[in-house]
């Protein structure tokens, strides 16, 4: 199903654009330039991700810019300026140090989105400690499994969460040596610190040491498929990509009022959610409570937001509350939004041009990544379903796996609309530098000076690229290689489906078939009927070879906390395969829940075949 440009005139946006004109800003950037727009620690001393983000407004005339606005669940606010996070971030610096912790060591981070957080992430950063931020979802066995690949020498973490997730395997984790606990007035669990009272007695001045831009300076995981998590390394010289792309991807300017809506237990929460806004100086809106229809729309409204980042499930969400929560609210600040998590289908482009007069626009990358790879810009053409184009400083191409395991390489696809995999020239300022402890599997992402992001694409004559699946998701029919997105986006664009995941089973003639399990909107019931119409719908816009043979309706769908749905957690179930790492898994997921409905299709010719 091919759905409608979004036509784009730089000349009608309220703002200058920060890349007006794609083709020739790709052609005129250089990573060089990006970091000469930073400042760099004094005398030459190197590049610190905290000195950019926080120190450098600080000691100029943003010094008193709100950095950070918190909105407490119970409805406070508090704003911290630059020169106050200057002074938190010095006293925590300080804090690792009184207590011995030595540059290289690593800072985990257990707490949801509170003020403390951000301190502790950017005052570790300031004395060259690692940090690794968790979801405060997490169960004792992610975290136990991330603390100990990591090796943490210091959790930061609540009261709460520490009795109820961290104190029954404290005596398994043979590397942790401090546990500061933030809101410890009130009592501290045996063998922690009150934070507070630290973060007091500290100096408030640190001058950062001498920092290499390629020391370590942030440890995110990333899911296992089968085992266990992966720690991807990220150095200091990422905050070049984080700046550069922030402006490119997200069109962010000084004045904005930016509100990134992930964790930073997640990748986008860190690059997004703190480094790029501080490092440019723009104030950022945090809120501490989780999604709410009502309380979304009031923090656009009365923040004033002016660039809003959310995930693909967020704006299904809000999709599926209708228009009544929106329409009476003044959102005429708000100028730029962009998605990331999965790829976002082109019913919620074309809904966000409906609600807020705005296009949504996706982009793409990867924890990997470190950074935006992949986006559709402020001043260009959106394709919806399209992830976009290559930002600048970044060179894609789509590529088949040739040779074998003693003689890898790859062959570049050349030719347009050519299914292949995604990949990345290596060398760009955010790229991990390792996976901790499995050099192989590093080794392993790299052929021929690419980095393979097993992402399954095409490219378009013009260069917008379409995402797939992923390579372990495509689906083999009858001669047919069937990338799950396609058939969820066009089950999605039906009226009654909100969200859409598509796996494919064993069939004895055709080898796989399509199976879509798919989520209604509150009020359509799942009947016989209703489903006979979405695989009608589905094959006359895919045809009978690649539209689903069974569909059933389920009250929801497995995703990770970032959003993303887990395709083979889908066909894990399905099957009866073992489900792999699930840490990251939003919540509890059953399949087909009490009254969930399904068809299938008849075997063989006819209705639903290949």
């Amino acid at each position: 199903m091919t759905w409608p440009t979004v036509q784009k005139d730089p000349e009608d946006l309220p703002v200058p654009p920060n890349l007006e004109e794609y083709r020739s800003a790709r052609v005129g950037f250089t990573w060089d330039e990006a970091r000469a727009a930073l400042d760099g620690l004094p005398d030459g001393a190197g590049l610190n991700i905290a000195h950019e983000a926080v120190d450098r407004h600080a000691n100029g005339p943003n010094a008193d810019r709100t950095a950070i606005r918190w909105l407490a669940k119970d409805d406070r606010v508090r704003d911290i300026t630059f020169r106050e996070l200057a002074e938190l971030t010095d006293r925590f610096a300080n804090v690792l140090k009184d207590l011995g912790v030595e540059a290289g060591e690593r800072v985990f981070l257990l707490l949801g989105r509170v003020p403390s957080l951000y301190i502790a992430a950017l005052g570790a950063m300031k004395h060259r400690a690692v940090v690794s931020p968790m979801f405060s979802a997490f169960g004792p066995e992610p975290i136990r499994q991330r603390m100990e690949i990591g090796s943490g020498t210091v959790l930061v973490t609540s009261r709460r969460l520490y009795e109820r997730k961290v104190a029954g395997l404290r005596d398994q984790l043979g590397s942790l040596k401090h546990v500061l606990i933030v809101d410890g007035a009130d009592g501290l669990p045996p063998g922690t610190l009150d934070l507070e009272d630290l973060l007091a007695a500290a100096s408030p001045d640190h001058r950062i040491a001498p920092t290499d831009p390629e020391d370590p300076a942030l440890v995110h995981f990333t899911s296992g498929t089968t085992g266990q998590p992966k720690g991807a390394v990220h150095v200091h010289e990422a905050v070049v990509a984080h700046t550069a792309t922030a402006r490119f991807a997200l069109d962010l300017h000084p004045d904005d009022v930016y509100w990134c809506t992930a964790d930073p237990g997640w990748v986008t929460g860190t690059s997004y959610g703190i480094i790029a806004p501080l490092a440019l100086g723009v104030t950022m809106i945090v809120d501490e409570a989780e999604y709410d229809t009502e309380r979304w729309y009031s923090i656009l409204e009365e923040q004033r937001v002016t660039v809003w980042y959310t995930a693909p499930t967020a704006i299904r969400m809000l999709m599926r509350a209708g228009d009544e929560p929106r329409v009476h609210r003044d959102l005429s600040a708000l100028r730029f939004i962009a998605s990331v998590g999965e790829p976002l289908n082109a019913p919620a482009v074309v809904w966000g041009q409906e609600a807020f007069g705005l296009p949504i626009h996706d982009n793409w990358w990867q924890t990997e990544t470190g950074a935006i790879m992949v986006a559709n810009f402020v001043a260009s053409d959106v394709r919806p379903g399209s992830m976009g184009r290559p930002v600048p400083g970044i060179d894609v191409a789509i590529v088949h796996r040739v040779g074998d395991d003693e003689h890898p390489g790859v062959e570049v696809v050349e030719e347009p609309d050519v299914e292949g995999e995604l990949a990345l020239q290596a060398g760009w300022p955010s790229m991990f530098r390792a996976y901790l402890d499995m050099p192989e599997r590093y080794a392993s992402c790299f052929r021929d000076g690419w980095y393979l992001t097993r992402d399954l694409a095409r490219r378009d004559a013009d260069g917008y690229l379409w995402f797939l699946g992923r390579a372990d998701d495509v689906i083999k029919s009858a001669g047919h290689l069937i990338g799950p997105t396609e058939v969820e986006s066009v089950l999605t664009a039906h009226e009654a489906v909100v969200e859409a995941g598509v796996i494919g089973v064993p069939d004895p003639v055709a080898g796989e078939v399509v199976k879509a399990f798919v989520t209604l909107y509150p009020g359509i019931e799942a009947t016989d009927e209703l489903l006979r119409e979405l695989r009608g719908f589905a094959r006359k816009r895919l045809g009978p070879a690649v539209a689903p043979r069974e569909i059933v309706v389920a009250e929801r769908l497995p995703k990770t906390r970032s959003g993303k749905i887990m395709r083979r957690l889908l066909k894990a179930r399905e099957l009866g395969l073992p489900e792999g790492d699930l840490s990251t898994l939003e919540t509890p997921y059953d399949a087909t829940p009490p009254g969930a409905a399904g068809t299938s299709a008849p075997q063989g010719a006819g209705e639903g075949a290949p």
